[in-house]
């Protein structure tokens, strides 16, 4: 099992709304080694959720559900 770092603007996506949601596509990765960071999660998995900006911090654990996948 690997470890990531699943990095969110909490105006964007917050932790409250992916608990809200319970499995949700991560998707508005733009740059190109966390798009292969992501080609390299397998089922299992677990991330940090990260909540950049302002807050600076780790607030939850995520798994990852589902295997990469082209954005929509």
């Amino acid at each position: 099992m690997a470890y990531w770092l699943f990095k969110s603007e909490p105006a964007t996506w917050s932790w409250d709304d992916q608990v809200a949601k319970g499995v949700e596509h991560w998707d508005g990765v733009r740059n190109h080694q966390a798009a292969n960071n992501m080609k390299a999660m397998r089922l299992g998995d677990r991330g940090f959720f990260y909540h950049s900006v302002n807050e600076r911090q780790i607030v939850g654990v995520v798994e990852v559900v589902k295997l990469f996948y082209p954005d929509h």
